[in-house]
């Protein structure tokens, strides 16, 4: 079994206190593996994107452990804990969240400059980034004059540019039509079979048939988990409550 790059230990997480109090995330625990990509799904409100946000260390848990690479993140600071997010941990948005005022190259080298690198080195692993998923060419356009697949390409490129390993993506085929969301998916299928962890949140079984394993949430709860080799159709009548 190859490194775990993530690791949650019985993590829950609540929102609010007393009687306006909500637990979206209840004892989870889940290894995320380098050359894995796992997704998660489950109905509306089971704690998917809260999952992928507390991995991500966008957000603490109330209890539990979120392990980076081993490094225990509920034991950082925020200075240290936004180190690590830099350069440990892609987040692939829903919306993308690529700065319109800037190009394809400079969306991408954006995450290496603000942890210190200098214009040009980031530029050139920015390049090398776009390269390996076909948008060199692109590289000095804005994302206004990218397709949506080109930008959730430049997205991912962003996400796993320098030497992050762990992507972590939010239903990144949303607003995309079915052949453009495929191309994406593949591209992230590739990266995870070069090396880097993946982890997708969807509600889509055939977007989860990408996966080497699909994690089932319900009320915040993992219910159950199985592999996705299946294809499609056999996934989707194993998620509880469908088929």
């Amino acid at each position: 079994m190859s490194e775990v790059a993530l690791s949650l230990v019985g993590v829950s997480r609540v929102h609010g206190s007393g009687d306006t109090a909500v637990r979206a995330l209840d004892g989870v625990s889940l290894d995320l593996h380098l050359g894995e990509l796992v997704a998660v799904m489950g109905p509306s409100g089971s704690g998917k994107s809260t999952l992928l946000t507390v991995a991500g260390a966008l957000d603490r848990p109330t209890a539990g452990s979120v392990l980076v690479h081993g490094t225990d993140t509920g034991s950082l600071s925020a200075r240290d804990l936004a180190r690590l997010r830099r350069r440990r941990i892609g987040v692939v948005f829903q919306d993308l969240n690529l700065v319109p005022s800037l190009t394809a190259a400079e969306n991408v080298a954006l995450p290496l400059e603000l942890d210190g690198d200098r214009a040009r080195h980031a530029r050139r692993q920015a390049l090398d980034a776009l390269d390996q998923l076909g948008l060199r060419a692109l590289a000095d356009r804005f994302p206004d004059q990218l397709s949506g697949g080109q930008q959730q390409r430049v997205a991912i490129c962003r996400a796993l540019v320098g030497r992050r390993r762990i992507v972590l993506a939010d239903e990144p085929t949303g607003a995309l039509d079915t052949e453009t969301g495929d191309e994406v998916l593949a591209v992230l299928r590739r990266r995870c079979d070069e090396g880097a962890a993946g982890l997708l949140v969807t509600h889509e079984a055939r977007h989860a048939a990408w996966a080497d394993r699909v994690v089932f949430l319900r009320d915040g709860r993992v219910v159950d988990s199985t592999g996705a080799s299946t294809g499609p159709e056999s996934l989707l009548a194993t998620v509880p409550g469908r088929g």
